[in-house]
């Protein structure tokens, strides 16, 4: 019989990368997350985190999360469908769905999750799943889990979108899935084609809005918002570790699609509830997004500086309308070594590699918090244009 154990000990990718000390992951955080940070003992320019509202330092967030753990605890030791629903899951649900406008919520443990209990749910056996290729992992998890047969288009590429939809049988059933704002590149999907296509079909559509969600839309209300077309889409969803500056997830879609993953999603059904502390925080994030309509502007302000900036100092980006901002770097070891230095001259960037991207089209993803100042993106895009000074960035 085989060592199912050989091809961990056969794998050196990671080693072979500590040798050269271009490991970038798993750095040690020594601060709270906010837009500077100590990690492993030096101050960090921190445009690697999507707390894209800056509400893990808001003190009424944290009061809210306080209070949770002395009334509640610190867990549920259960699954919603038994004994791990608290009258804060339910507060929170009522009030994202009147935020979203749409009859109903249901919260899960997890963003990643969040996919995987939903997309598994609805596509059953003899259904079809069709996806943009640029989709988060955890769609393509949630459609690998599903009984159903998954089709993909080339980035929003909307003839091959319909071609898709062609293939699928008139008496199957269809669910098309997109990220609303893609998490690599910044860019919005092509909503109001999609939607076109969808209902010329008969299809169903679902949107990703983890990165939308207090981004784009009136009031921060996501991707089908800003595209007008909140009436359109059959299901959002979207998490509570990037605006929500809090660990979860959650779909808002009608009343009876709600009810039916409730009962038959196997992630929902089998997992413990969101911890008292984790849906106090949603719930005080959710009320700060309403209250400061501003903290959204202030973002919006914040990225299109910083994207000013590195134009005028001649960095190549790709230009969007979120705070998402890559960094063309091409190659996996050049994007490596300009991460490193970038880092150890106080500037935390993501390395974007290789499945996360495309084969030669590495990047370095920067992201943008409303609570970051000029000064500090005046400091960061100094040291980041001097660094990639010294190297030949072309495709």
């Amino acid at each position: 019989m085989k060592d199912l154990f050989e091809k961990c000990l056969n794998y050196t990718a990671a080693d072979e990368l500590r040798e050269q000390d271009l490991f970038p992951y798993f750095r040690e955080l020594q601060s709270r997350q906010d837009t500077e940070v100590i990690m492993e003992g030096k101050r960090r320019i921190m445009l690697g985190s999507n707390n894209y509202l800056g509400l893990t330092t808001n003190k009424e967030v944290q009061a809210a999360a306080e209070a949770a753990l002395k009334q509640y605890g610190t867990g549920c030791s259960g699954s919603r469908l038994l004994n791990g629903t608290l009258v804060l899951h339910l507060e929170f649900e009522k009030e994202m769905a009147k935020f979203l406008r749409k009859e109903d919520v249901v919260t899960f443990s997890t963003g990643f999750q969040s996919n995987l209990g939903i997309i598994s749910s609805l596509v059953s056996l003899g259904d079809y799943v069709i996806c943009d290729r640029e989709n988060h992992a955890s769609i393509y998890d949630g459609c690998k889990l599903s009984y159903g047969k998954m089709l993909r288009y080339h980035h929003s590429d909307m003839a091959e979108l319909e071609k898709c939809l062609q293939k699928v049988p008139e008496n199957a059933g269809c669910l098309v899935v997109t990220d609303g704002v893609f998490s690599m590149g910044g860019d919005i999907c092509n909503l109001p084609e999609i939607v076109r296509l969808a209902k010329k079909y008969g299809a169903r559509v679902m949107v990703d809005d983890a990165h939308s969600l207090g981004i784009l839309g009136e009031g921060g209300r996501g991707t089908a918002s800003h595209f007008g077309l909140e009436n359109e889409v059959d299901i959002y969803m979207g998490t509570f570790s990037k605006t929500l500056a809090s660990l979860g997830g959650y779909m808002a879609a009608s009343a009876k699609v709600c009810d039916y993953v409730r009962c038959n999603s196997r992630p929902y059904i089998f997992s413990a509830s969101v911890t008292p502390i984790s849906i106090a925080t949603a719930i005080a994030s959710l009320r700060q997004l309403e209250q400061h309509p501003e903290l959204q502007t202030q973002l919006q302000s914040i990225s299109q500086y910083m994207r000013d900036k590195l134009h005028a100092k001649g960095v190549k980006i790709m230009d969007a309308q979120t705070p998402i901002i890559p960094i063309y770097t091409y190659d996996p070891i050049v994007t490596l070594k300009a991460q490193k230095e970038l880092y150890d001259r106080g500037v935390y960037v993501n390395a974007t590699l290789p499945p996360a991207c495309a084969p030669g089209e590495c990047l370095l993803r920067c992201s943008l918090m409303a609570t970051h100042t000029t000064a500090l993106v005046d400091e960061a895009v100094d040291i980041i244009a001097d660094v990639l000074s010294h190297y030949d960035l072309h495709a």
